[in-house]
């Protein structure tokens, strides 16, 4: 399973160009939009939700998460008028880190809009990264495919654009597969994340 991604040839894009290419290819007719997402600690700097969490301000943090209902309500009817399917994989490693234990809160308003997440436990994908973690992709039909790039501090910093097309349907085909193994988000989020206590910040 994405045995032909580490050695793929793509051209890198800084955020602006990534951003700008992605929008121009959502909107090319695709029908399908599928999100891996596999890294434990992202910075999110200009969201201010996750600033009030980086400060250690968890209640704040978690009341203004609701600053993006509009926001993602606007994507998901965006989406649905292009009859795009949106569907994202969240991989996540036991104990969660305090980012992703603040995420989950984020993608919980994604889920109540409308968006189609699964949360999947790393321990049940430790015989697919013997040798490398699962990639982190973005996938947009079989149009185009993004590894999304992060500075050594966490920050989004652009991404490597594929577009070799039995690639792009090799690493859809993986996706798929990974997407099965998922556990339901309300069901995970009930199990491993409502329980907790607030996390300890040390951004």
């Amino acid at each position: 399973m994405f045995d032909s991604f580490p050695g793929a040839v793509s051209e890198r894009m800084d955020r602006s160009t990534y951003h700008a290419d992605f929008r121009r290819v959502q909107e090319s007719g695709i029908r399908h939009l599928n999100k891996l997402e596999r890294g434990q600690n992202f910075k999110e700097r200009g969201f201010s939700s996750w600033e009030a969490f980086a400060a250690g301000e968890w209640d704040r943090a978690l009341s203004l998460v609701e600053e993006k209902r509009d926001a993602y309500a606007r994507q998901f009817r965006e989406a649905a008028r292009r009859n795009i399917l949106r569907r994202r994989l969240r991989v996540v490693e036991l104990p969660v880190t305090p980012y992703v234990q603040w995420e989950l809160f984020v993608l919980r308003l994604r889920v109540e809009l409308g968006d189609n997440i699964k949360v999947l436990d790393a321990r049940k994908i430790s015989d697919i990264e013997k040798h490398r973690p699962v990639p982190e992709v973005v996938i947009l039909g079989d149009a185009a495919m993004y590894e999304v790039l992060y500075d050594d501090d966490g920050n989004a910093s652009g991404a490597n654009r594929f577009s070799d097309r039995s690639l792009i349907r090799e690493t859809s085909a993986g996706f798929d597969a990974l997407y099965e193994r998922g556990d339901d988000f309300h069901d995970f989020f009930d199990r491993e994340i409502a329980p907790l206590p607030p996390p300890a910040i040390a951004c």
